[in-house]
């Protein structure tokens, strides 16, 4: 049994605001399939026109650095074969990104900030 619960940020490079419209469905059905793949449970996903929300509950054998890795390499390679106008770019993502493990606050209360992400992009 476990509970491993992180919540990871990563955005694209010079975080250019290229996630928006149709590559934002195709992004988030790329990122679950790799979760999927390495029995990572998504817990909370949102993605942003500049950056990514993911909240995930993942097993000890599966090193966080290369599920990341998984994540940021598949989606750039796809989503840069799928859309054209990212073809323009170098690279998609930086080489950087943000985890914090989910324990201190409770689990509803980080689940709601992912989920609330459009709604403060908004305002």
């Amino acid at each position: 049994m476990f509970s491993a619960k992180y919540h990871i940020i990563f955005c694209p490079k010079y975080r250019r605001r290229v996630l928006g419209g149709p590559v934002a469905p195709r992004l988030e059905e790329i990122l679950r399939g790799v979760c999927a793949e390495h029995h990572a449970n998504v817990l909370g996903l949102e993605v942003m026109p500049d950056h990514v929300h993911l909240l995930i509950d993942l097993p000890p054998a599966v090193a966080l650095s290369r599920l990341l890795h998984m994540l940021k390499g598949r989606s750039s390679h796809r989503l840069r074969q799928e859309f054209p106008s990212l073809q323009r770019l170098p690279t998609l993502w930086t080489r950087s990104w943000f985890v914090a493990t989910v324990g201190g606050a409770p689990l509803a209360v980080v689940q709601r900030y992912v989920e609330n992400q459009q709604d403060a992009a908004a305002r």
